[in-house]
């Protein structure tokens, strides 16, 4: 089926498809019509819809319907992904499989509400306090923000982690053409194959692609942000703390091949190469189809955990890396670590509110 629908709108349709069955949030400019959408749609569907008094309210609301075995997504922009970012982390440390729609929008603080921005880039990883799993996807237009979605939803229930799909306002808003399947695999929970006598919620084999229980089982559940032995009951001795510290990193570590996710599009004659993510990575594209020089391009769609080994192997022998974003220069930064002394980096950045355009690309090549 082919329908002409806007990202924001595109995001809902794939959330319902995936299993999303509870929707905490509250409006903000621009993924509004996200909330909208699921209030209307979820009811029909046997799920529900809550309007929260904020942001904060929404992310601990989701973690909540999560704990008790519903899939649950929440959306905000700027402002509101900055308070909820304790939420974030507490569903990291718990181990609760949540995931969050950031429509970007120009800050700081109030900033651009209706104009677009890509400066939660690092925000997304680094924005809770403590070293923490996540996972971000960006996709770079309208049948991509469809796809990526379900991907939120079935990476975020596989490892049992918060996982953060990264749009903007131009996705948010603009209106494509996308072809929608006709049906949709959807992940759902394994619940527990032992007696609840013998059930550990944070057992070794326990950890992703495993059986876990929910509330309201019958199983015994202790959930707790801070540093927990594997029933779940805090701890402060350094043996459970480092154990704690690399379960949740081996999340991620032990499915770097299943969760890296980049569009490539190489010339081994290239002497330079475009790395891209989102919306700015469309002008990158159209700038790279305008001109007739030799080009390499990466677009990451997945932009956490970072494709550092990939970058570094495209990135070597070529004499320029070019790094078109709409922001200060939140992605060069990550891609400077992948490059070798004798590689010039080359940032292009644009944050006054307005989309990245072909020809400050095509300038700077």
């Amino acid at each position: 089926m082919r329908r002409l629908v806007s990202g924001n709108e595109a995001c809902a349709e794939a959330a319902l498809r995936a299993g999303i069955r509870f929707f905490g949030g509250y409006p903000i400019t621009p993924s509004t019509e996200i909330a909208e959408l699921m209030a209307e749609e979820l009811p029909r569907v046997g799920g529900v819809f809550m309007q929260m008094e904020d942001e904060i309210a929404s992310i601990m609301a989701i973690v909540g319907a999560s704990a008790a075995g519903v899939p649950s997504m929440t959306a905000t922009s700027g402002p509101g992904f900055s308070l909820m970012q304790e939420g974030i982390g507490y569903a990291a440390m718990t181990e609760i499989p949540v995931v969050v729609v950031d429509v970007m929008r120009g800050g700081p603080a109030t900033g651009l509400p209706t104009k677009g921005s890509q400066g939660d880039l690092q925000q997304a990883r680094w924005g809770t306090h403590g070293d923490h799993p996540v996972v971000v996807f960006a996709p770079r237009g309208v049948e991509e923000t469809f796809a990526l979605t379900l991907r939120a939803v079935e990476v975020s229930e596989r490892l049992r982690v918060p996982v953060i799909l990264l749009t903007d306002e131009f996705i948010g808003h603009m209106r494509e053409i996308v072809s929608f399947p006709s049906r949709v695999e959807v992940y759902h929970r394994q619940r527990p194959r032992v007696a609840s006598s013998e059930y550990v919620h944070y057992a070794e084999e326990n950890n992703y692609n495993a059986p876990y229980a929910s509330y309201g089982e019958g199983y015994a559940i202790h959930l707790t942000g801070l540093t927990h032995r594997a029933d779940g009951f805090p701890i402060n001795d350094a043996p459970t703390i480092r154990w704690n510290n690399e379960r949740l990193r081996a999340k991620i570590e032990d499915n770097l091949a299943y969760l890296e996710d980049n569009y490539v599009d190489d010339d081994p004659d290239a002497d330079t190469l475009i790395v891209a993510v989102g919306s700015s990575a469309r002008s990158a594209y159209e700038a790279k189809l305008l001109t007739d020089k030799p080009l390499a391009y990466i677009r990451l769609l997945t932009l956490w955990p970072f494709p550092d080994a990939t970058i570094r192997g495209l990135a070597r022998g070529r004499k320029r890396v070019v790094v078109p974003e709409m922001n200060d220069g939140q992605l060069c930064r990550e891609v400077q670590r992948c490059l070798s002394g004798d590689t010039e980096l080359v940032s292009v950045t644009r944050n006054d509110g307005s989309m990245l355009t072909p020809q400050e690309v095509l300038e700077v090549l």
